[in-house]
């Protein structure tokens, strides 16, 4: 038997449903969402990074080509 959350929240207030729950999972995995936000925004700086490395090199090779 599975109950939704519909079912949960039903008779509850608006307030219980939009901001009490968020606010709990939030101070919950608060810290575990952070942790992936973290490495989100850490994979996307080296692979921005990467790519900027090896386009100047590409653009490095490519003026010393043609000047000699």
């Amino acid at each position: 038997m599975t109950v939704s959350v519909k079912e949960i929240t039903a008779g509850l207030p608006w307030w219980v449903t939009w901001v009490l729950i968020p606010a709990i999972v939030l101070v919950v995995f608060g810290s575990l969402i952070m942790w992936v936000v973290g490495i989100i925004i850490g994979l996307l700086f080296k692979v921005l990074l990467a790519a900027a490395l090896i386009a100047g090199a590409i653009f490095l090779v490519r003026k010393f080509m043609s000047t000699s």
